[in-house]
């Protein structure tokens, strides 16, 4: 009798404490803890969510339940009870290659279900950066394979969207507007400002779909994510850390990357650190011998003199290094404010201008120097989040930036002794109040304004190298400083008017205000003191998702997007190509596009995926190099060149067309499938191409992975773009591409082939290794100034703690 009550005694102990225990949800692959996985019974009775350490307290469910683990992200997972001792209350949850659920923010700057957007956007998770380990913020979009990236030298990258770039795309972090006065509409390098290392994920809206964001929103907006304070939901210091070291050969890259979260109750911060390196980039070997680097310029003797390149296949000189900093501070008194400040700071060495050290002239290279001074970008971002429903809002946010920007360039021709440095400052402040209010249950309003100032200073000088004397020469922009202001409005609305249809529509306006004086005319007698814009545009979206069963959605997004000049359109004098020089033009206006987008997802079993996207982009007043006459005159002297005078001027009309189509698959447990393909064709009324329209690219990858390993095997492919196909202005940079059978410039066609992988060694070290461009090809992508890498050997070791 007394051996059966103790076991009756031992099985009630066993059975409370098994109903009492905590469990831990983990991502299968990581270990890393999974956030708001639903954990319910089989008849919906009992339910929880796992809070940020991806714990669970079970004490409510009993030993006869069926447990269901769900999560949008997750592959479902149902368990008996009693089998949560069998796994030591650690479950482990496999990530879905396939997200039908996934949340956006970019659309409007509030989470959202993707299913809900008629918006084409993609999404680049933390995993897939880590993954591909890319060098730059550049290079992560890139290897996305659905933006193009043009680079005129290894510090650099410039994102190609749907025939626009430069300051026809905005750049946003953390939900502050990169974009400043001095955007130019050349290739734009800044976005490697931006730490690849930080980053929690990206979304790239595409075309001018969203009211949220205003001017240069014309190809789309690129919207980063960094990493967020994680605070602690009990008494004990929540305390991470991550570390990365990672090695290339083909630029002989060194990268370091360490930061730590502190997190209690109420307030935390993030630390970060990243410091890269690069030698000289060492292009492919086979094909297109036109592109090897077979001299240079360098001193001896004090006199500049061009030298063989022992390594005809190493660009010299092309390498750089980069610090990246990051600061982040929070403080949540209570669940209805959230303050979080951030700091950002990012600083490089000279980064040689690849392209114009192999421009020729008179047989002979051109420069002997020609490089970027120091990239400096500070930010100060301060946030405050308000979670508490009142009559105007549900859900409001406040952002205060401030941004302090250097650049300069810095070039001397061959065997001339005058170093010419052309320096800009921007301080860039904002303010943007954003809110978010739910009326009745299936609506939404999102509204908000913004304003923006810049203030622009730029110098320039012309230094003797063999003297040391300083003199004046031409700034870039107006020498009396300019100041560019913006100030919006907008308003948006969604409604889920049944299961199956979201309607959504929404307006903004914006007034732009630019002020531009010259001070000093003795290099250029223009004929006016000061360029006056006061301009505003009226821009709107709507879009309507049908999701007619589980399985197919439909989206339509009828949109209006606009681009003020600003003061690099309006007001900047320099060379654009050889022989030609840009000057001011002070009646430019904004430029208006009108566009229309039509896509369809379709699922197949909750592991296949194929989307397709076909858009027409109507544009009114497009901003274009034109030729120009500069007091009566088509040629002027600059910089000791007689030139022929090009503007930024409104050439009437153009048009762009193009789609994408894209396949993710979970073929089996183990092996995954992705393809994916973009066009893009665009001309003016003229039938001149336009000259960001990128190539036909794209991506097929098939892959391996297992609870601890993963590799992917993938091929990147380029179409060509024939002499026919070239814009004007890329004619002009002939040096810069291999000529066809008439001797005429074109781009080539190109694939290469690649392999990544990596492995977890244990829940704390990652090792990852993967070798590019295997087949070591040489090309130049479109519209590039430097050659890619040839066969490229990576690898890095992750630590997460």
């Amino acid at each position: 009798m007394m051996k059966k009550f103790v076991l009756i005694i031992l099985l009630l102990c066993s059975a409370y404490l098994l109903s009492s225990q905590t469990i831990k949800v983990v991502n299968k692959n990581n270990f890393k803890p999974i956030e708001n996985v639903a954990v319910f019974n089989l008849d919906h009775t009992k339910t929880i969510l796992s809070n940020t350490n991806g714990e669970a307290n079970l004490e409510n469910f009993n030993k006869n339940d069926t447990l269901i683990f769900q999560h949008t992200s997750y592959i479902e997972l149902i368990i008996p009870f009693e089998s949560i001792y069998k796994y030591n209350y650690l479950i482990k949850l496999t990530e879905k290659s396939v997200n039908l659920s996934e949340i956006v923010v970019s659309a409007s700057k509030w989470e959202q279900n993707k299913n809900e957007v008629p918006n084409r956007i993609t999404t680049i998770s933390a995993k897939e950066i880590a993954f591909n380990n890319p060098q730059t913020s550049a290079d992560l979009l890139g290897n996305s394979n659905e933006v193009f990236i043009q680079k005129s030298q290894l510090g650099g990258g410039s994102p190609m969207i749907r025939g626009f770039a430069a300051n026809s795309i905005l750049l946003v972090v953390d939900g502050v507007r990169m974009n400043n006065a001095i955007y130019r509409s050349g290739n734009l390098q800044n976005i490697i400002t931006l730490d690849p290392n930080i980053i929690e994920s990206a979304e790239v809206i595409f075309g001018p779909g969203t009211i949220i964001y205003g001017s240069d929103a014309l190809g789309g907006v690129m919207d980063f994510h960094t990493k967020n304070i994680k605070l602690s939901h009990n008494n004990k210091s929540k305390i991470l850390a991550n570390a990365l070291t990672r090695y290339s050969t083909a630029s002989n890259e060194k990268t370091g990357h360490f930061d730590i979260n502190f997190g209690r109750k109420k307030w935390g911060f993030l630390s970060s650190v990243s410091y890269s390196d690069f030698d000289d980039l060492r292009m492919g070997t086979i094909h297109n011998d036109e592109f090897e680097r077979k001299e240079y310029v360098t001193q001896i003797n004090g006199l500049d003199s061009i030298v063989k390149n022992s390594n005809v296949n190493i660009q010299k000189f092309s390498g750089y290094s980069q610090i990246n900093l990051m600061q982040k501070i929070r403080y949540r008194p209570s669940e209805k404010i959230d303050f979080i400040y951030s700091f950002f700071y990012s600083n490089t060495s000279d980064i040689p201008r690849y392209d114009r050290l192999i421009q020729y002239s008179d047989g002979y290279l051109k420069y002997a120097k020609w490089y970027y001074g120091p990239q400096k970008w500070m930010m100060h971002d301060l946030k405050i989040f308000i979670n508490d429903t009142t009559k105007i809002f549900d859900n409001a946010q406040i952002t205060l930036a401030f941004q302090d920007v250097e650049e300069s360039r810095n070039d001397r021709k061959y065997r001339k002794s005058d170093l010419r440095i052309r320096t800009e400052k921007v301080n860039a402040y904002s303010v943007n109040f954003d809110f978010y209010k739910k009326i009745k249950k299936k609506s939404i309003l999102f509204y908000g304004v913004e304003a923006v100032y810049n203030k622009v200073n730029s110098t320039g000088v012309k230094k003797n190298i063999e003297t040391g004397e300083v003199s004046p020469t031409s700034s870039r922009y107006p020498d009396g400083g300019s100041t560019y202001t913006t100030f919006a409005g907008y308003i948006s609305f969604k409604s889920n008017i049944s299961e199956k249809i979201t309607f959504s529509t929404g307006l903004r306006y914006s007034y732009v205000i630019l002020h531009s004086k010259f001070i000093d005319k003795s290099f250029f007698d223009f004929p006016f003191n000061k360029i006056d814009i006061n301009t505003g545009a009226l821009n709107g979206s709507l879009g309507l998702v049908y999701r007619p069963s589980e399985t197919w959605q439909f989206n339509i997004n009828a949109s209006s997007g606009f681009r003020a000049p600003n003061l690099d359109d309006v007001a900047k004098v320099f060379d654009s190509e050889p022989g030609n020089v840009v000057v001011p033009n002070e009646n430019l206006k904004p430029e208006y596009a009108y566009n229309i987008d039509v896509g369809l997802i379709k699922n197949i079993s909750d592991k296949t995926e194929i989307k397709a996207t076909v858009f027409y982009t109507y544009l009114i007043d497009a901003m274009v190099r034109r030729d120009f006459l500069f007091n009566d005159s088509s040629y002027i002297w600059y910089d000791s060149v007689y030139s022929k005078v090009e503007a930024v001027v409104n050439t009437g009309k153009a048009y762009i067309y193009g789609g994408s189509v894209s396949c993710n698959s979970d073929i089996s447990n183990h092996f995954t499938f992705r393809t994916n393909l973009t066009y893009t064709h665009g001309v003016d009324e003229e039938d001149i191409p336009l000259r960001h329209v990128a190539p036909l690219f794209g991506s097929t990858a098939i892959g391996y992975k297992t609870e601890k390993f993963r590799v992917e095997l993938f091929a990147i492919y380029n179409g060509k773009i024939s002499y026919k196909n070239l814009s004007f202005s890329e004619r002009n940079k002939a040096y810069l591409y291999a000529k066809d059978a008439d001797g005429n410039p074109y781009s080539p066609s190109w694939w290469t082939m690649n392999i990544k992988a990596s492995v977890k060694l244990n829940p704390v070290i990652e090792l990852d290794a993967g070798i590019e461009n295997l087949l070591n090809y040489r090309y130049r992508p479109y519209s590039s100034g430097i050659c890619a890498p040839g066969r490229n050997f990576i690898i890095a070791i992750r630590g997460s703690f």
